[in-house]
């Protein structure tokens, strides 16, 4: 599984073909109006290997299972969240109404051996669990070699 990032390190040493782009990047991101309470951040994953398939662990929590959309298209897995919040308070001639809008993508290329046909997902106590199964030609094997 592949995932790429772009950044800059924290002594401003510029990684990639444009250094003028990673310091806008870095400025808009890091600038206070995006560190607020309401700040969308892109939640962590764990990514693991076993002999029968590649596991994705994505931290989600607060979500529900319905807010997950996820696709596979040219061997790139997509998990794709749009939620929307609406609270409305009345209370004698006051009247409130804040609305909230997260959504985020992350996208993950498949290995080869990924039998795309057979993914599954589970979301339980605020984890998407994403089972990517091996095809049987690339499944790890193990055996015991005779010296002679």
């Amino acid at each position: 599984m592949t995932l790429v990032k772009f950044n800059s390190d924290k002594n401003n040493n510029q990684r990639g073909l444009v250094p003028s782009f990673n310091n806008v990047f870095d400025s808009i991101f890091t600038d206070s109006f995006f560190s607020g309470r309401d700040a969308v951040l892109v939640p962590n994953v764990n990514i693991c290997e076993t002999a029968d398939s590649f596991q994705v662990e994505l931290a989600a929590p607060g979500l529900e299972k319905s807010d997950f959309k996820l696709s596979v298209d040219r061997k790139l897995l997509n998990v794709s969240v749009e939620k929307e919040q609406r609270n409305e308070a009345q209370d004698k001639n006051y009247s409130r109404k804040e609305f909230s809008y997260h959504s985020f993508v992350r996208s993950f290329t498949l290995p080869q051996g990924a039998d795309e046909n057979g993914i599954g997902a589970k979301y339980e106590n605020g984890i998407l669990n994403i089972i990517i199964p091996k095809k049987e030609e690339a499944k790890m094997t193990s055996r015991q070699i005779e010296i002679s």
